[in-house]
């Protein structure tokens, strides 16, 4: 008798465990599905968590060289920075959110080159100029941008506007040579290339800087980040850098 009851006892407590999950199944929304993109970013992040170009080496050479080049360039760094302070309202450095290794979002440094209102600026040339609008949507780009101020020209024909980039680098979000650091909306141009672009530290220059860096279209940008990662060696990284000089002294595709 005891072992009938204990039998109806247990039924059921199972069949009340069941409708308490019916119950939950019933009245528990699903979490939203991730989009197609942040499917792509996450997969390419957990591909590449345990790979970075260059690895420990390459992050050696870039700590000693950015401790070197900031001690030598800090002079022409306070200039620039008075310079910026005094040419106009707004602030000396311009950060702006990139994508790193793995997909990590940071802060990429820069010398302020653009008037406050930039993004306001950009809003109203791009909704009344068609051919500069195609451009931006093709490159992220503009040959003729007003929103760049007369000295920020100077800054940006020269590359010096790029020189607090050296702190990224020291603090590890950056590497003298790599893909250029991009934004989130140009992750969609890289397809299946942003795997590679993943695998390594964004640079202050690399082959896109010395294989035509504006003068060429984005299509041909991915390419040459991919070779780079795809057959990275020490002296090649050294040959960038090297060509990197010729090009900021004949300002080859700055704008």
């Amino acid at each position: 008798m005891l072992s009938g009851i204990s039998s109806r006892a247990a039924q059921q407590h199972r069949s009340a465990l069941a409708k308490t999950r019916w119950d939950r199944r019933e009245h528990t929304q699903p979490p939203p599905l991730p989009s197609p993109l942040e499917i792509g970013v996450r997969r390419s992040s957990r591909a590449n968590s345990t790979f970075i170009v260059g690895g420990p080496g390459k992050r050696y050479f870039d700590i000693c060289v950015a401790l070197s080049s900031i001690v030598l360039w800090l002079p022409l760094l306070c200039l620039i920075a008075i310079a910026v302070k005094f040419a106009g309202r707004g602030p000396i450095f311009y950060r702006h959110r990139r994508v790193g290794r793995n997909g990590q979002a940071f802060d990429c440094l820069k010398f302020r080159t653009m008037v406050v209102d930039a993004d306001a600026i950009l809003h109203r040339h791009l909704s009344t100029d068609c051919e500069a609008a195609r451009e931006w949507a093709e490159n992220h780009k503009l040959r003729s941008d007003p929103r760049i101020t007369p000295l920020g020209a100077v800054l940006r024909k020269t590359s010096l506007d790029e020189l607090p980039q050296l702190f990224n680098i020291l603090k590890g979000d950056m590497s003298f040579v790599g893909p250029r650091p991009i934004v989130v909306a140009e992750v969609a141009k890289y397809g299946e290339c942003i795997t590679h672009y993943m695998s390594a530290r964004p640079g202050l220059t690399g082959p896109w800087q010395v294989g035509g860096r504006n003068d060429v279209d984005y299509a041909r940008r991915v390419a040459l980040d991919s070779q780079y990662v795809e057959n990275w060696s020490f002296w090649r990284d050294v040959a960038i850098i090297t060509k990197t000089v010729r090009v900021i002294v004949t300002s080859r595709g700055c704008y």
